[in-house]
């Protein structure tokens, strides 16, 4: 049986997985084997950030278990892993939230204090003062109250903020969120926030789901935070949205299309701030997917339900099976 690697592991992360799978043979695919070797293996961990022949992997018949290492999972959920009642896949869900929740505040922050007009004003020189907008006192929506919603909740409460989230599991509401409403009701959040923060996935209901009647329904003057996945927002919706003065800003760790292409309207846009989807970026992020792959491994080889496991339709877990930082 065969443990195929392919996220940027070092000798002591092959080395854990080795120990907690010792009947396994484990071999560090990386990116440049990943398409070679996948039809091979019985579980993968790991993220294709390259294109993988899927039909040649499922007519193969071996693969039992995906352990992502991100939290989105458009990279392996292709309809013949769906369809399959032998291929499980779990995420790493919630993970890295705080990470993500930095990413979210350096965005917002940037945004609402005019970050972007004040690098340009640097850039040339110029010592000018211009007005900026706050935090405190706003009304926040949070569309997708997953792992890294709840997180960004519980960081964002402190500042004065009232808080609002749809999700589609609309159970066990944070104290730190007023209000908690199922995911068709997401106008009605739209319609009250000032500030909305995407943290949703991206599935066959979420793709696109930004449009221009959206960006309409939001409240004028508000503000957009994407760290969520670029194609649940049109661009041109969104450039649309900006150029008219509905939206005060927007910032974007994601985009439609990534890389963003050289022509976006989006980057001359002084209302915006851009950053090359780095949101999960962590000096932690290798030791800790290990970590978990470690634990769902020891879970998977006794028989126990592992930690994140996706709901294949939906595209992601359900709350109970998100992991915690449990230590089992």
């Amino acid at each position: 049986m065969r443990i195929v690697l392919c996220y940027p592991v070092g000798k002591k992360h092959i080395d854990q997985i080795q120990a907690a799978a010792p009947d396994f043979e484990v071999v560090n695919a990386g990116q440049e084997r990943i398409d070679e070797l996948l039809p091979t293996a019985d579980i993968l961990i790991g993220h294709a950030k390259v294109p993988v022949n899927w039909d040649r992997v499922l007519e193969a018949g071996k693969l039992r278990w995906i352990q992502s290492s991100a939290a989105g999972l458009d990279h392996c959920l292709v309809p013949g892993v769906i369809e399959s009642d032998d291929i499980i896949v779990s995420s790493a869900s919630g993970l890295f939230a705080p990470q993500v929740a930095e990413q979210t505040f350096s965005l917002l922050f940037g945004v609402l204090r005019r970050a972007p007009l004040f690098f340009r004003a640097e850039a040339k020189r110029e010592f000018v003062r211009l007005p900026t907008d706050d935090l405190r006192g706003k009304t926040v929506g949070i569309v997708g109250l997953g792992g890294n919603g709840r997180f960004l909740a519980r960081v964002l409460a402190p500042w004065d903020v009232r808080i609002i989230a749809t999700d589609y599991f609309p159970v066990d509401c944070p104290a730190e969120v007023s209000q908690l409403w199922p995911a068709d009701q997401l106008d009605r959040l739209l319609g009250e926030s000032d500030v909305v923060i995407l943290t949703l996935p991206l599935n066959g209901d979420t793709k696109g789901v930004f449009d221009a009647e959206r960006f309409a329904t939001m409240k004028r003057g508000s503000y957009l935070i994407n760290v969520a996945r670029g194609s649940v927002v049109q661009e041109k919706a969104l450039c649309e949205a900006l150029a008219s003065g509905h939206l005060a800003g927007a910032g974007l760790d994601v985009t439609e299309v990534e890389p963003l292409p050289p022509e976006s309207l989006l980057w001359d846009d002084p209302k915006v701030m851009i950053s090359p989807h780095v949101g999960a970026q962590s000096a932690r992020r290798v030791d800790d997917s290990t970590a978990l792959a470690v634990i769902n491994l020891r879970r998977y080889q006794s028989g126990l339900p592992v930690y994140n496991r996706v709901d294949k339709q939906l595209g992601f877990p359900h709350p109970s099976s998100v992991y915690r930082g449990q230590s089992d």
